[in-house]
């Protein structure tokens, strides 16, 4: 396993500069350290979800007996979905209906953080995707710590970059925040490409064949 390639996978899907207009309009009217909680949660909640998926997404799979080939493929197409959605400068978890959904969490508190802010803005299907589709191709348990580290630094970019909220978006403006996800999203593409065909081949060995 490339061991750098989940991290720019990662990377390109948390996108935590792309959620920071959700960011800031899901704690406007916050306190100080309203916010400050917020942000923590939410940078632990992302962490929380990569380490999970890595450590146990392949066993749940194996429970609903769906092969890691067909999972590849799957993911790979969603990963592709998410590429496209970030190529028009959306970030890759968002839906409408989320967007919304905070408008009427602004008072509880934490679940802001977990929902709509870190599931499905930050991470969600395509990023669970990614990490079961890297955990299987680890061979040995230092592989998997750094699958779970990899989870520390996007929890600690999501810190950071939500820390930073309003100076970025003062430096880098719409556009520039549009031009940031605009590029993860033509990464996030390749990578999604390299999912689906190493999918394909397993399912399909005659491609390699006839390749």
């Amino acid at each position: 396993m490339d061991i750098y390639k989940p991290l720019i996978a990662l990377l390109a899907i948390v996108n935590p500069i792309g959620v920071i207009p959700f960011f800031i309009h899901f704690t406007q009217g916050f306190t100080p350290d309203q916010r400050k909680r917020t942000i923590q949660v939410s940078a632990f909640t992302a962490f929380l979800v990569i380490a999970v998926s890595a450590l146990a997404g392949l066993k749940i799979i194996e429970f609903f007996g769906i092969s890691l080939a067909s999972f590849q493929v799957g993911g790979g197409t969603l990963l592709l979905i998410s590429a496209l959605q970030m190529l028009n400068a959306q970030p890759a978890e968002t839906r409408q209906e989320d967007v919304h959904e905070g408008d009427h969490k602004l008072d509880a508190g934490d679940s802001i953080a977990v929902v709509p802010l870190t599931i499905p803005l930050l991470t969600g299907p395509a990023t669970i995707s990614t990490m079961v589709i890297y955990a299987d191709k680890t061979q040995h348990w230092w592989e998997l710590g750094y699958l779970v580290g990899y989870g520390v630094a996007i929890g600690v970019a999501v810190w950071l970059a939500f820390s930073a909220s309003g100076r970025i978006a003062k430096v880098l403006g719409r556009t520039g925040i549009n031009v940031m996800t605009r590029l993860m999203g033509l990464i996030l593409a390749a990578l999604a490409v390299e999912v689906m065909s190493d999918g394909l081949l397993k399912l399909f060995p005659v491609l390699a064949r006839a390749a």
